[in-house]
């Protein structure tokens, strides 16, 4: 028997089997299929199979690497990683396009999704911190795309990015004014900027007097703090049922009694919610926003806050009082994370702006009993 057709005939098998793939499963298979086939033969079907029914395929070894944040397929031979070195093409590759559709397909029933020609996207978690996106043809035109992206813990402290070069010694102490000032901040970057590295950071710096209460799309924030309470959302199943959104999460934990209130990434309906919060006595509030720069972020509080149903005016009023700092990561092209803007709100007429003004940001700190450290 040849190696294809054992590969297809142990495919086959183990498609039809209705139990847990494992590699074991896998050899067990291959040598009852196999017949008189030749020992390289078997040994070639078992690595193959093993790759197509397990983990990640022939990605696994790419998502376990240290450091990998993204792992990108756009084509059988085109393999992309990206990490603290920056985007690389890989030597990984795949036998053809149909083999790129199963991984797709087997990756979102792990997901409890369907991925198919009707529903021809997928947008999920996989078991391991791993979020799945994939897109069959003819939507993905060129082919099968699968984007996964490694959500690792935030373990940095505010003296270890100090360390890393991600800011100096002068705004090292004014991070620290601003936590202990009690000044809501919001930290925004573009995709892989270090934001949840940054508030992770600034978050072990809360007094350990002080009860935080979480809210994230997925445990990402791991800060050393005594009093960190962390909510997950999770998103509907099969059938559409079970949804619990990050809304609905600000609104439970406003009833855990949290002396600060934060929200992982705000990316949605939940902007309303945390707003109205932090302008009803909840301090020291914080998350993180995906702007470019610290100009765009009014706006873009503004289109989020527009499928709460908050308009235009309520949401620069609200946004005024809630928020008082933004602080502003960026990613060069090397991999390295830079803190390269310190902002403050700024309300003029009806309209909110994020300005450069370090008066009106020791005003802030003064009001709250904190010195300026320059």
């Amino acid at each position: 028997m040849s190696t294809p057709e054992l590969v297809e005939r142990v495919r086959s098998r183990l498609a039809t089997s209705g139990t847990a793939v494992t590699r074991a499963e896998v050899a067990r298979a291959v040598r009852e299929e196999s017949g008189i086939a030749g020992h390289d033969d078997i040994l070639i079907a078992t690595d193959r199979m093993t790759q197509e029914f397990v983990g990640a395929g022939p990605l696994e070894p790419l998502l376990r690497a240290p450091g990998t944040t993204d792992v990108l397929v756009t084509a059988p031979d085109q393999v992309w990683c990206d990490g603290d070195g920056g985007l690389r093409r890989t030597d990984v590759a795949f036998p053809d396009e149909d083999a790129v559709r199963r991984l797709a397909q087997r990756l979102a029933l792990a997901c409890g999704r369907r991925l198919d020609d009707a529903q021809p996207f997928v947008d999920a978690w996989l078991p391991g911190r791993v979020r799945l996106h994939a897109v069959l043809p003819p939507i993905a035109a060129g082919g099968t795309c699968i984007s996964l992206r490694v959500l690792r813990p935030a373990g940095h402290d505010l003296d270890s990015l100090r360390v890393l070069g991600t800011f100096d010694d002068t705004i090292h102490r004014t991070l620290r004014a601003i936590v202990e000032a009690r000044l809501a901040f919001v930290v925004t970057g573009g995709t892989g900027a270090g934001k949840t590295s940054l508030l992770n950071a600034l978050l072990g710096e809360v007094s350990p007097d002080e009860r935080i209460v979480c809210v994230e799309d997925a445990a990402e924030l791991a800060p050393n703090h005594p009093q960190f309470v962390r909510l997950v959302a999770r998103p509907p199943n099969v059938e559409g049922a079970g949804e619990v959104t990050l809304a609905d999460l600000v609104r439970q934990g406003l009833r855990m009694r949290p002396d600060r209130l934060v929200v992982g990434e705000v990316r949605g309906a939940e902007v309303c919610d945390l707003l109205t919060a932090l302008n009803t006595g909840h301090d020291g509030g914080a998350g993180t926003v995906h702007a470019n720069s610290p100009a765009e972020v009014p706006a873009r509080m503004e289109a989020l806050a527009a499928l709460g149903g908050l308009p235009r005016s309520a949401l620069h009023s609200q946004l005024s009082a809630a928020f008082h700092v933004v602080l502003h990561m960026r990613r060069d092209r090397d991999g390295t994370r830079l803190l390269t803007d310190v902002g403050v709100f700024d309300r003029d007429g009806d309209t909110v702006k994020v300005v450069h003004d370090r008066t009106r940001l020791k005003a802030l700190l003064a009001e709250r009993g904190v010195a300026a450290p320059w």
